[in-house]
């Protein structure tokens, strides 16, 4: 688009492509090689789109923000581990077994804690370096919570241009038909 009709934006956000603002809505329509009713079906199609990344990137976030309590969880779990060490008084924990199930366990000096790595796997680690690969998740979690939610930004922008763009096609189509109607009535008068 020529830098009449649209206004430099940014292209492209790690896949989302984005949308320009229409400043001449003529001059856009010529450009593009659209009628108003192809236009407005051709962003109504883009707004759906992004609709739908994001309720992906929404689920992402949901995920994220579930996953970072559960991380720091097990982080003080292990922490807790480390403390009791050497001290000679066990450790007595309730845990969940299933969902609303719950065991009292007594753990005595330890050197290692098994961590769930996901797909029905668990690891046996020593407690620096359970410490270690969980502080390194949970690093990684909050770097791509910080990412969606600067890619929900970017997405809600790009929703909002459309949305303001399929408004300004529509009402530029309604104002071009009542001047044509009102050009056909002057004739036949």
């Amino acid at each position: 688009m020529a830098s009449s009709s649209s206004s430099p934006a940014v292209t492209e956000r790690r896949g989302i492509p984005g949308a320009s603002f229409v400043h001449d809505v003529q001059t856009y329509l010529t450009e593009s090689g659209l009628d108003c009713n192809s236009a407005l079906a051709f962003l109504q199609e883009r707004l759906q789109q992004y609709k739908l990344v994001e309720m992906k990137l929404l689920a992402q976030q949901r995920d994220l923000q579930a996953k970072i309590p559960d991380i720091e969880k097990c982080l003080d779990v292990v922490a807790t581990l480390e403390a009791k060490k050497g001290t000679g008084e066990p450790l007595i924990a309730d845990f969940e077994v299933s969902e609303g199930i719950y065991s009292r366990a007594r753990i005595e000096d330890t050197d290692s804690v098994c961590l769930w790595l996901g797909a029905n796997v668990m690891l046996e680690y020593s407690c620096e370096e359970a410490t270690a690969l969980l502080q390194k998740n949970l690093e990684n979690a909050k770097a791509s919570l910080e990412v969606l939610v600067t890619d929900l930004q970017f997405l809600r922008d790009q929703v909002t241009i459309t949305q303001v763009t399929i408004a300004r096609v529509y009402n530029w189509d309604v104002h071009q038909r009542r001047i044509r109607q009102a050009a056909a009535a002057a004739q036949d008068s």
